[in-house]
């Protein structure tokens, strides 16, 4: 995980490539492609998990 100097770096690389004005704006997009990818990888993980209990359903009526 970036340490505190690292994350200044980067804000204000961020801040000399958009500028100022911009910033709000781009911080927004940012925050939204964050929470659309979260909810893209909880999604998965819940399709992951439906089918690894499906999986082992399937195993244990094998052995039965």
């Amino acid at each position: 995980m970036p340490g505190r100097y690292e994350w200044l770096i980067v804000l204000l690389v961020i801040i000399l490539l958009f500028g100022a004005k911009r910033l709000p704006e781009v911080a927004k997009g940012l925050g939204k492609g964050i929470r659309e990818f979260k909810k893209a990888k909880d999604e998965i993980d819940q399709e992951v998990d439906t089918a690894q209990k499906e999986i082992k359903e399937q195993v244990r009526d094998l052995d039965s």
